[in-house]
């Protein structure tokens, strides 16, 4: 999966992400991946209130210049948020069917919209 598609994903559903995970075990795995520094891993982990380090490690995945950021976050979501994991796939899988589609009606180059 292309990082930038699943990065536009992420970002459409942030507010239900933002409420719906505890962030600790997906900064952990983040961190170890070297997606998330040191600094900035230790300055989340000072956050007290779940929802506000889960948006945190949203905002520097956002701005990350790592080029697997959101494929690494979604393998770390992948256990224990796989229904998120789920509506994100089946999302991309739809997009990806209809940009197919577009393709397949094409006529001379064109496409058929």
């Amino acid at each position: 999966m292309e990082n930038d598609a699943l990065k536009q994903m992420f970002q459409e559903r942030h507010s239900f992400i933002a409420v719906s995970i505890n962030p600790d075990s997906v900064m952990d795995a983040l961190f170890s991946k070297k997606v998330i520094g040191a600094d900035d891993f230790y300055r989340l982990r000072q956050v007290p209130v779940s929802r506000d380090r889960c948006r945190g490690m949203l905002a520097l995945l956002y701005i990350s210049s790592h080029p697997q950021a959101f494929i690494h976050l979604r393998l770390a979501l992948l256990d224990e948020y796989s229904w998120i994991v789920d509506e994100i796939d089946q999302k991309l899988t739809s997009l990806t069917s209809q940009l197919q589609q577009l393709y397949m009606d094409s006529n001379d180059g064109k496409f058929v919209l």
